[in-house]
């Protein structure tokens, strides 16, 4: 008899290159889960389809870092806040910037659309919660209370309500309609990452840092049960669509909670590490999580996952949505949210711990609006999410349709999932799957289709270089093992594309080597530069760097247009080099130059002061040309950033 496949509950479904610099905030679309947008260290935003290799849209205009985005429920629109303070509205359909939103003085932490009215909620380093009118630019309240930066932001259901939570360790609910919180909720022993509302009750979850889980009566306004034991700080929960559990990402697991009373349904590992976001769709959790520049994204079947005190019910046998299953019978109802059928009006203007910002649009909004871009990079699945399909109403994008799970490798790894003892008070099940221990290559779990699992965007591959090449081959289902020599293909494969890269580089730098050895320094620069190979041209400055004396003022005309490309790399290296080799110019000759620049006019013909003067207007210039980009790089954190700030002192003196 033939043996049934068994399909994993848990899987890593991709991983990309999202963005040339670091990750620093990614959100999921929660109405289709397969939504993704990322923002960066590069202030972009971008725009991705779960399990698509490329960006759909990239979006420009912010100046510093991206700390915060959100998508709003009908992932028509999308919010982004920066580390200026800034904030930015983008309309994804029209592909265009709708609002510019100033009025922050420090990072934008947290950030939620309204449900209904065309509101933003933002939170902020500098304590503050400002409630914006996306249609008039302006700040319709500020709500003050907090003592710390707020980390999360969320609205009712019904639109009436906004929840915050702050490392001050504080959970707040604040009343829109009033302008004014209606209560504090304190208890939590470290700061507060996340708040979620229940979807049809008076209930809200929060999640902190001292890895505990919080439910609030919001009838009562008071802790209704409390998780504890969680494996680290709690940065991202989601209720179930029908309300019947709440979802915690755990580190490298997902754990299922119920709070009446409070008790551990279900354990599935996952090795998604810190996982940012969670979304569900077609009975599918989907997690995505972020490390440097890379964002990975893994699925967990929830048909195979236990959500109330009873075992899992048969996907076969209740095939309905989850919003159509009933809710846990022996749960207690609460109130029920009353959810407008039209927008909502407009929150009125009070005076009770508000303060009324309302500004004016300024030429300024309108300069910056004009610079900030939707770069379209894929049309065909851009069209295919964005671009209605009729004059009613647009298609989400593929809602109908799971991701596939690849199939076990051995059926005997899968474990059923032990029933919970009542009475335990906290206690977690067996998990669904145990993982099995992978060797350290690229990626841990073959993904379906035959695709790399690591896919860089096309304009961030490495030159002359595929992460392909250096990759195993994917895992084909039902595939025998590969034998020994086509494993040994494979891995030359990869070897034989390296060897090629650092013998043409070896060769480069022998030429270079020899040039030096016959003639002067600023020969074998301006022959390195010839070759036309930054990686030679770096190379040789990490040498040159070491000795001081070996810099003149006719090497710096060579230098210089090397380091403007060098500080716009995507290779740290490379950045690091050009800021050592622009530091020693800066300290060892821009006195020089603006002395010899500012001098009067020299008597008669003097060849060598004329030379020395070409020279000096030369690297003036080439100087200045750089200015601008150390100065919008100063704003960059992190060592880099402290490296461009050096630098932007040091270049004060061209000004």
């Amino acid at each position: 008899m033939a043996t049934p496949v068994v399909t994993k509950t848990a899987w890593k479904l991709q991983e990309i290159v999202a963005h040339a610099s670091n990750v620093s905030s990614l959100v999921l679309g929660k109405a289709s889960g397969r939504l993704l947008a990322t923002g960066g260290d590069d202030c972009r935003v971008n725009l991705w389809s779960i399990n698509k290799p490329n960006c759909i849209m990239s979006l420009t205009g912010h100046t510093s870092p991206v700390e915060s985005v959100r998508l709003n429920t009908p992932e028509e629109l999308i919010v982004a806040g920066s580390q200026s303070g800034s904030i930015r509205v983008w309309d994804l359909e029209a592909a265009k910037i709708l609002r510019t939103l100033m009025g922050h003085k420090a990072n934008i932490c947290s950030l939620d659309f309204h449900p209904y009215g065309e509101f933003v909620a933002s939170g902020s380093q500098d304590t503050n919660i400002k409630l914006w009118d996306i249609r008039r630019k302006g700040c319709v309240f500020r709500y003050r209370g907090h003592t710390q930066a707020v980390r999360c932001l969320r609205f009712s259901p019904d639109g009436k309500w906004l929840a915050s939570a702050a490392d001050d360790h504080t959970v707040k609910l604040w009343d829109l309609t009033a302008g004014k919180m209606m209560s504090e909720f304190p208890g939590h022993t470290g700061p507060v990452n996340v708040v979620e509302f229940h979807p049809n009750e008076y209930l809200l979850a929060s999640g902190s840092s001292d890895r505990t889980i919080r439910f609030w009566d919001l009838e009562k306004f008071q802790v209704v049960s409390c998780i504890e034991g969680e494996p680290g700080p709690v940065r991202s929960v989601l209720f179930n669509p029908d309300g019947c559990c709440l979802y915690s990402g755990c580190q490298d697991s997902l754990r299922v909670y119920g709070w009446e009373p409070e008790r551990c349904f279900d354990v599935v590992l996952v090795n998604w590490g810190k996982v940012a976001d969670l979304a569900i769709c077609n009975d599918q959790l989907i997690g995505v999580a972020f490390s440097q520049s890379n964002v990975s994204s893994y699925v967990v079947d929830l048909t195979r996952v236990t959500r109330t005190g009873t075992v899992a019910q048969d996907p076969v046998q209740d095939s309905r949505p989850l919003t159509e299953q009933s809710p846990n019978p022996n749960a207690p109802l609460r109130r029920i949210y009353e959810r407008p059928s039209t927008t909502c009006s407009k929150p009125q203007r009070v005076k009770h711990n508000s303060e009324s910002e309302r500004r004016s649009p300024s030429s300024d909004d309108d300069r910056d609006e004009r610079e900030s871009q939707a770069e379209i990079q894929n049309a065909e699945d851009y069209n295919e999410i964005f671009q209605p399909k009729n004059s009613i109403s647009r298609t989400p994008p593929r809602r109908s349709e799971p991701f596939p799970a690849p199939p076990e490798d051995d059926a005997a790894t899968v474990k059923e999932a032990a029933k919970p003892s009542p009475a335990m008070d906290v206690q977690c099940a067996m998990p669904n799957l145990e993982v099995p221990v992978q060797p350290p290559v690229l990626t841990s779990t073959p993904t379906p289709k035959g695709e790399p699992a690591i896919i860089p965007a096309t304009r961030n591959e490495p030159i002359g270089l595929k992460v392909s090449d250096f990759l195993p081959a994917v895992k084909i289902p039902q595939q025998a093992e590969l034998l020994d020599e086509d494993a040994m293909s494979q891995i030359r494969k990869g070897h034989d594309t390296m060897c090629v890269v650092l013998t043409s580089r070896h060769k480069n730098l022998d030429t270079v080597r020899a040039v030096w050895t016959t003639s002067d320094i600023k020969t074998s620069v301006d022959s390195a530069v010839a070759i036309n190979d930054l990686s030679v041209v770096v190379d040789l400055l990490n040498i040159v760097n070491q000795k001081a004396s070996l810099w003149k003022l006719d090497l710096c005309t060579t230098v210089l247009p090397q380091i403007e490309k060098l500080l716009q790399s995507k290779y740290e290296s490379y950045v690091q080099t050009g800021c050592t080799s622009l530091k020693l110019i800066l300290q060892r000759f821009l006195p020089l130059i603006t002395d010899i620049l500012a001098a009067p006019p020299s008597v008669g013909v003097d060849i060598s002061r004329e030379e020395r003067l070409h020279k000096c207007r030369l690297c003036y210039k080439q100087l200045k040309s750089i200015t601008g980009l150390v100065r919008s790089k100063s704003s960059l954190s992190g060592r880099h950033g402290s490296a461009f700030r050096e630098l932007h002192l040091l270049m004060a003196a061209l000004d």
